[in-house]
């Protein structure tokens, strides 16, 4: 039974390496798929728009809904799947069942909570994020958010519905999921956009969550999950989740803010700043939904598993695996798109009122953004890891960081190469994050390493005296 014990110890790692890697995959094709569908979209978007203020707009307004959506319910994957895989092995179904109904009841009491908020408190922060809007622009970006404002509650159960699929390892559906919405989009601007202007912009991404959640809500009953929101009460579980919540949440309003930073600060520049940064966002986040992001959403369950049972070899080697991936593949991608970047965002975007003019400025946000996917992408293997070890208040120091840095930079850099030196700025967070969260991870295993050889003799021991 000892060596049957050692064995199976021996081949963990790899085994789950493998599985993790089978997991990133099926994700990431999916992810192509919802991406490829995504930048179909955003070229339905740019002929139609271009860099009009209309654009600018509904950006400024989409703006604060996704990052509540992000920082509210985006947090509570981290918070909640290692605590909730946890829980259904330990105490079984029922009581992760528990958990996530008063998960869900407390998510949604935050989200609309803080939509009716957004809405309320609209007149008074729109002009400070929309600094550089004339007084029209203002008033059709405050009517885009409050058609935008239901959003903000469908997307979070879009999200948290998404986290229980994940933790149950089942990650192809909610990854194929997110077709659904620039899919809506489209359909909607092709039949109304040229009567009603943007608003089939947001009312499409509106409707596209509610297909989201459909979606997402019909397969999560077909596996036996009840959808039911039910507060049962501040239990041991329910505490644990919300310790790691307050300080991931923290980190991911801190992290979020470095966008919202950047974009009002895109405002204060040349008409067309926000879109150009945006059109260069949208190229950059296409390469780490297929890349970045699978392997990140992937890692978690198994990162989770692997604490619980202080297989800390098994968490070494995983990172040193996929860390050494993640720069074998993303570097080349990178150089790849500094070299192309110019023809790329030509072929992609330059039709309608998308002009060569544009085509330069975007080209140039894209070369300033594309030095940070290396680093963007191992410090998402590094916040799994360490949102698995329960020390999400390590990523609140790290986004403290990163915001004070972002600042200092974007105000420096902006002076010297406009929207470009914004992108550049966001690049150079990164990097410092990633050696930041970095020097943690490894610390941390180094301990947890030693701790576990100190407790192991004298658990030998015991056994000897008995």
């Amino acid at each position: 039974m000892k060596a049957l014990s050692t064995e199976l110890d021996q081949t963990t790692p790899q085994t789950t390496n493998r599985k993790i890697f089978r997991a990133a995959t099926v994700i990431a094709i999916c992810a192509c798929v919802a991406k490829l569908t995504s930048t179909a979209k955003e070229l339905v978007v740019a002929n139609q728009f271009g860099r009009s203020d209309a654009l600018d707009a509904f950006l400024i307004a989409f703006l604060l809904p996704s990052f509540v959506v992000n920082l509210v319910a985006g947090s509570f994957n981290a918070a909640l799947i290692p605590t909730f895989i946890q829980v259904r092995e330990r105490e079984g179904p029922q009581a992760a069942q528990r958990l996530f109904s008063s998960v869900m009841i407390w998510s949604l009491s935050l989200l609309g909570g803080i939509a009716i908020l957004l809405g309320l408190l609209a007149p008074y922060y729109l002009p400070l994020v929309g600094s550089g809007f004339s007084p029209d622009k203002l008033r059709l970006t405050r009517q885009l958010l409050y058609v935008l404002l239901p959003f903000v509650v469908l997307k979070g159960l879009v999200v948290n519905w998404g986290a229980v699929l994940n933790a149950g390892e089942r990650f192809a559906l909610p990854a194929i999921s997110l077709m659904l919405t620039p899919v809506v989009i489209m359909v909607l601007l092709l039949l109304a956009g040229r009567r009603w202007g943007v608003f089939p912009l947001a009312l499409g991404t509106v409707m596209g969550a509610v297909a989201e959640a459909t979606f997402l809500g019909w397969t999560l009953k077909k596996r036996g999950v009840s959808l039911k929101a039910a507060w049962h009460g501040l239990d041991h579980n329910m505490r644990q989740v919300v310790a790691q919540y307050v300080p991931m949440v923290a980190a991911a309003f801190l992290m979020g803010s470095t966008s919202l930073i950047d974009q009002s600060m895109a405002a204060m520049l040349k008409p067309g700043s926000v879109a150009a940064l945006n059109y260069g966002t949208k190229v950059i986040s296409v390469v780490l939904a297929i890349g970045s992001s699978p392997l990140a959403t992937a890692v978690l369950p198994y990162f989770s598993r692997m604490v619980a049972q202080q297989d800390w070899a098994g968490c070494r080697h995983t990172l040193k695996t996929y860390s050494a991936l993640i720069f074998l593949v993303t570097v080349p991608i990178t150089i790849g798109l500094v070299l192309f970047s110019h023809p790329l965002v030509r072929i992609l975007f330059e039709r309608g009122a998308f002009t060569g003019k544009d085509t330069a400025i975007v080209s140039s946000v894209l070369v300033m953004y594309s030095i940070q996917i290396p680093f963007y992408a191992g410090g998402m293997l590094l916040v799994r890891f360490l949102a698995s070890l329960k020390r999400n208040y390590l990523l609140m120091y790290g986004a403290i960081l990163s915001l004070t840095l972002d600042i200092i930079l974007n105000l420096v850099l902006m002076k010297f190469l406009g929207v470009s030196g914004i992108a550049l700025s966001t690049s150079i967070v990164h990097v410092a994050s990633f050696l930041f969260l970095g020097f943690w991870a490894i610390r941390l295993i180094n301990e947890e390493t030693l701790a576990g050889s100190k407790l192991a003799p004298q658990s030998h021991a015991r056994g000897c005296r008995r």
